[in-house]
């Protein structure tokens, strides 16, 4: 029989393998999930008779590929910089791979080899990156194969709480690693081009530069620049295209709000702070602010960052209690990053009934036979519980849809990829309207890039 090896039982992982297991019988494989902690990889196989749970550490060379040689096809959920050990194995022993990833400088390399072999490498065929580009590519080849030319580009992302969850004052949970969201968007300037013209946001200024969207249905976000817009003209063949952005999404005062830590210094990841371990939530505030005999943390924070006492952005920070002399950071030689995330977790993680929701906006602004029109784009899909989430069904079933038809030969295209090629991603959008992934369309007419979106 047929095997597909799962390497990393992550929280990505749970729908992948809910959705392999329900179609093993059927098409005929079993599934081995690997994971360093062998319970987390037992727990997802649910005792199923189509499901093998083993322990594997992903630097045992022997030990990987050994589990490798006995698989027809690899999925790799481990961390991104990991997924390059299991890809030099599977072009070793001639195995098709999977990774829900951006693709390394380190896995492009491979591409040469991995086409001389006829191997599928599949990569950033998750969320974001994944449906994001199958959705924006069969919009974008739609335009232009009926002679239309691109003038805009924008597309946003987010993972956050569903509203029936949505329980706290900066309307959002994790739904994805803590450590990615405390970080985001450190390590260089935002780039992205507008009406011809290059932009830059420094990451101190990025949380105050955002772009409001009108979800139907959900109401009002905010979009902050990711990090690297301009890389997008070259993936989606929109080398000449005036205006390319895209973003994250949050819900309207969350930026504003996180702004504060990043002014304070609370997300740098650079140095260890000392005495971490029996530092208390209050004193972690207080190592950022002047020295004062007489005022309160409190009141250096507010006069630092110019906070009124009765500005919503006040209660938020109340309400994560990181003014609590009682907790302890409880972490040896934490960074402020670290401290933070410590301290958002005990707040934002999911309970076991919440939802999730993952919510994707593109627009698309074009020109065709003489007429400039506009294509808004958008999709929200929610989750079951702390389990199911929609960040893990969005992410795990275009893994799982991918690799059985990778498998099944009917995508069969070599080399190391991504999902934006017409024969990959039209029948995989297909598949994911099952399961109630699916994007509406509205048109209108274009008027261009209106510069007051920006604030």
């Amino acid at each position: 029989m047929r095997s597909i090896l799962i390497i990393g039982a992550g929280k990505s992982t749970s729908s992948l393998v809910r959705f392999l297991l329900q179609e093993s019988k059927v098409k005929e494989f079993k599934l081995v999930i690997a994971d360093k902690d062998l319970q987390s990889a037992q727990n997802l196989t649910q005792n199923h008779s189509q499901a093998t749970a083993m322990a594997l550490d992903i630097f045992d060379a022997d030990q990987r590929e050994d589990a490798i040689q006995k698989a027809d096809i690899v999925i790799s959920m481990l961390p991104a910089r990991f997924h390059i050990e299991v890809a030099k194995d599977c072009v070793k022993f001639n195995k098709n791979m999977l990774t829900a990833s951006y693709v390394s400088d380190e896995m492009q390399a491979l591409d040469t080899e991995v086409r001389e072999k006829g191997l599928t490498f599949m990569n950033e065929i998750g969320v974001d990156p994944g449906i994001d580009h199958m959705s924006a590519m069969q919009v974008i080849d739609r335009i232009r194969s009926n002679g239309g030319k691109m003038l805009l580009f924008e597309s946003f992302t987010g993972g956050l709480v569903a509203p029936e969850s949505d329980d706290n004052l900066w309307n959002y949970k994790f739904t994805w690693n803590p450590r990615n969201v405390v970080v985001a968007g450190q390590g260089g300037a935002a780039e992205f081009i507008q009406e011809g013209q290059y932009k830059y946001i420094p990451y101190q200024r990025l949380f105050r530069r955002t772009e409001f969207l009108q979800i139907p249905q959900y109401g009002r976000f905010e979009g902050l620049a990711n990090r690297n817009s301009l890389a997008y003209r070259s993936i989606y063949g929109l080398e000449d295209i005036p205006t390319i952005y895209r973003g994250t999404l949050r819900r309207i005062g969350f930026s504003k709000a996180w702004n504060v830590f990043v002014q304070l210094g609370m997300t740098d990841d650079t140095y260890s702070m000392q005495n971490t371990e029996q530092m208390s939530y209050r004193a972690f505030v207080n190592s950022f602010l002047p020295y004062s005999p007489t005022d309160s943390v409190e009141l250096k924070l507010r006069l630092s960052l110019k906070i009124d006492q009765d500005d919503l952005i006040w209660d938020k920070l109340l309400e994560l209690d990181i003014f609590n002399a009682d907790k302890k950071i409880g972490l040896k030689d934490a960074t402020p990053a670290q401290a933070l995330q410590k301290i958002l977790e005990e707040k934002w993680t999911l309970k076991p009934e919440d939802k999730d929701m993952i919510v994707m906006y593109h627009k698309f602004g074009f020109e065709i036979d003489g007429e400039k029109k506009q294509i808004d784009s958008t999709m929200v899909s929610v989750g079951e519980n702390q389990t199911y989430t929609a960040m893990a069904k969005t992410v795990g079933l275009p893994v799982g849809i991918a690799a059985l038809k990778i498998l099944n030969g009917e995508i069969d295209k070599p080399g190391v990829l991504r999902p934006i090629h017409p024969e990959i991603y039209n029948p995989i959008l297909k598949a994911l309207e099952d399961y109630d992934i699916r994007f509406k369309e509205q048109e209108r007419e274009f008027k261009g890039y209106n510069p007051d979106q920006l604030t």
